[in-house]
């Protein structure tokens, strides 16, 4: 039986050694890189005929050289990083996963969320400093924290993860509105108004990218929190940036930003009332390990020549 080769590109960050390759090997020949420049694609996968990728890019140039290619996995939602027309062309499907980490990332949202709430690294860290110890007071704050109950939630995107983010916030006892990819600039404006969380939950597309800029920061209270677990590039940075640190806007929560990782004149990495984590709200082991399943089964729906999740 024909065992396929299949060259995993990047497979350090899905699995950094605490999960198994054991499903895919299973099905073929496996080399696997924990990280691969664009200048070492054809190199180490010339002879490929699977790829399997998540943030290394498959842009058309590279693909015309991959002469054996048949069949792209992408290892996460988003599959920006492949030329799918190009594929198509070729007729080499292109695989996603489509949904397998909404527990996590809705989970992730409210860390950040309640993090900017009530302080609690903050507090944590004043207290090992010796600030409690030294109080004149049995209790003490930094910075008051927020009663969440009776706020309006604003969730940019009606899909699985802000559908549950939206459930979170009303055992929160907070109202929640929702911006669906229907509404129109006034609708949108009418939730940025009244709302005083925004949570985006939306795909990056022309009609989204930069969806958070002057204009539309201009339109949130001044006491409003920004919260993106979503794509960076749904936010203009200097602009937020702005916002944070004129006190235009309250404060902003991200797990993502528009360039991975940022560089050190990202703006956002020194504005006020800023938490930043690096893309980790997919992190969970469990979360990892059920992506990492639905790779396998739509490596087997190929080869089995019924190819499913197909985005091209």
């Amino acid at each position: 039986m024909h065992r396929p080769e299949i060259v995993i590109l990047d497979g350090y960050t899905l699995n950094p050694g605490d999960l198994s390759w054991d499903a895919l090997e299973a099905l073929g020949q496996v080399t696997l890189f924990d990280r691969t420049t664009p200048g070492e694609i054809v190199p180490r996968a010339v002879n490929a005929e699977i790829i399997l990728t998540n943030k290394t890019p498959l842009s058309a140039t590279t693909l015309g050289q991959l002469p054996r290619l048949k069949y792209i996995g992408v290892t996460a939602t988003g599959y920006n990083v492949v030329d799918t027309a190009a594929a198509r062309a070729r007729g080499i499907p292109v695989s996603n996963v489509p949904e397998y980490g909404t527990p996590a990332v809705a989970q992730h949202t409210w860390a950040l969320l309640l993090e900017l709430t009530q302080h609690v690294g903050l507090h944590s860290t004043s207290v090992r400093e010796g600030r409690w110890t030294s109080s004149r007071d049995w209790c003490y704050w930094e910075r008051s924290p927020i009663e969440l109950s009776g706020l309006q939630l604003g969730v940019v995107g009606s899909g699985r993860i802000g559908g549950a983010v939206g459930r979170i916030g009303e055992a929160f006892g907070m109202k929640v509105a929702w911006a669906r990819r229907s509404d129109g600039a006034a609708e949108l404006q009418a939730m940025f108004q009244a709302s005083d969380v925004i949570s985006l939950h939306c795909p990056l597309t022309p009609e989204t990218r930069e969806l958070i800029r002057a204009e539309t920061l201009a339109w949130l209270k001044p006491t409003a929190l920004l919260i993106n677990t979503s794509r960076g590039a749904l936010i203009q940075e200097a602009d937020l940036a702005g916002a944070l640190n004129e006190s235009r806007i309250a404060g902003a929560a991200l797990d993502v930003l528009s360039t991975e990782p940022p560089p050190k004149e990202n703006p956002l990495l020194s504005a006020r009332n800023c938490l930043i984590t690096p893309h980790m709200a997919w992190a969970p082991r469990a979360t990892r390990a059920r992506l990492q399943e639905v790779v396998a089964g739509n490596l087997r729906a190929f080869l089995a020549g019924q190819p499913i999740h197909v985005v091209n």
